[in-house]
């Protein structure tokens, strides 16, 4: 499958996450404050909760029910209870619109 249109770069604010739905896969699009965008799983591996409801702070997403933290450039959980990563997407920025393909994750 292409790369699907996720949003627009203006759609973004600095270390929050917005949820996209592309084909069905639930994605948490990150713009950091180095101006890198991330696209991670929205789905805490912890339990079933919308990871873009949560914070971003150093590099990570956390979840806002029970804490984890995910790397946005690797998915890795970094603090417990979570201890399964989440998938991590590549990203195409065209002419501010952000693409994401949802079958394919990156290999880290």
């Amino acid at each position: 499958m292409a790369s699907v249109k996720a949003c627009e770069l203006s759609d973004l604010t600095v270390d929050e996450a917005k949820r996209c739905v592309l084909d069905g896969v639930p994605i948490a699009v990150v713009l950091d404050s180095s101006g890198a965008v991330h696209a991670i799983g929205d789905t805490c591996t912890h339990g079933d909760i919308s990871l873009s409801e949560g914070f971003v702070e150093d590099g990570a997403l956390e979840c806002w029910a029970h804490g984890s933290q995910f790397s946005l450039t690797t998915g890795k959980p970094l603090s417990l209870p979570a201890y399964e990563p989440v998938p991590v997407y590549s990203v195409d920025i065209v002419d501010g619109s952000i693409f994401i393909d949802p079958t394919v994750t990156k290999e880290i």
